[in-house]
């Protein structure tokens, strides 16, 4: 049975380290989520950890950069953060898609993640090409971010025939700006694969970010155990699937992308919650409406 907790300091002094979600739980797309800073600032405080582990494209520094020049996300309110942006550009560079890729995404926001690597002894070099010389395909978000992803079903017929391998480095399915709900690469990557294509991915819900998430924690020079590790998000499919996979207890902030279906006002429905719990076969360990 899912608790439902009144604030982050109800259950924090159980964990040493937090595994936060960025978008939905930190900032909303727009801006800092002022309750959820003060909260992490005060488990910082105390002497926890924070890992922002997210399913965001870009390379580390690029989220970095972001989240404190643009949404005025403080320093202080974490440690080290983990992309799954990082976890598919290591596989990229080590050709996992080939050498010759179709880019699928907005070139002036992303074109960071071909910047050079450095954790790869001997990266690949890569060439951009149209789908037609490709070798495989890189995905980091639509072309247009509000499109139904149906749109890219005829090269997806072409690539699936060719026997291309889609890398999705954000398997988020959609994200809140704000109001507007936008589409993520995780929703051309699923269409790719219920068309028989093969998807390989690299962020939550699957094993490569959290093994990165990890190794930023075991830099800090601390060594924590998973059961003393919370997982913080908003997403039923990526932070709590990630969570129950990893083995990690969890926070739902069912205020994010679940405020409709968890019927969360300050605080989700309790029948509400359990029904949309129910329905997507998970548990979480915790709920609240929003970080705090």
């Amino acid at each position: 049975m899912t608790q439902i907790i009144t604030s982050l300091a109800d259950v924090s002094d159980r964990y040493d380290a937090m595994f936060v979600d960025l978008w939905g739980c930190v900032h909303d797309g727009v801006t800092a989520i002022p309750s959820a800073v003060a909260a992490l600032q005060a488990y910082r405080a105390r002497g926890g950890k924070v890992i922002l582990v997210t399913n965001s494209p870009r390379p580390r520094a690029g989220v970095e950069s972001q989240i404190r020049d643009q949404f005025g996300v403080p320093d202080d309110a974490w440690d080290a953060i983990a992309t799954s942006g990082d976890s598919a550009r290591a596989a990229m560079y080590r050709g996992v898609v080939g050498q010759k890729i179709y880019f699928m995404g907005e070139w002036e926001r992303d074109s960071g993640f071909f910047d050079p690597i450095s954790v790869i002894e001997t990266p690949i070099d890569i060439e951009r090409v149209p789908l037609d010389q490709a070798d495989g395909i890189v995905c980091l978000g639509p072309f247009d971010t509000m499109a139904d992803p149906d749109v890219n079903r005829p090269d997806f017929l072409y690539a699936k025939t060719k026997g291309l391998k889609l890398l999705c480095a954000n398997p988020d399915i959609v994200v809140d700006r704000g109001e507007v709900r936008e589409w993520c690469a995780g929703a051309l990557a699923r269409l790719y694969t219920e068309m028989g294509g093969e998807s390989l991915y690299f962020g939550k819900p699957h094993a490569p970010i959290y093994d990165l998430a990890r190794r930023r924690l075991s830099a800090l020079g601390v060594d924590i155990a998973s059961d003393a590790i919370l997982a913080v998000g908003d997403g039923i499919l990526t932070d709590v699937a990630g969570a129950v996979g990893e083995n990690l207890d969890s926070l739902f902030i069912t205020g994010g992308l679940a405020a409709k279906e968890t019927r969360t006002n300050h605080q989700p429905d309790p029948e509400a919650l359990d029904a949309f719990l129910s329905d997507h076969k998970m548990t979480a360990t915790y709920a609240i409406g929003n970080l705090r």
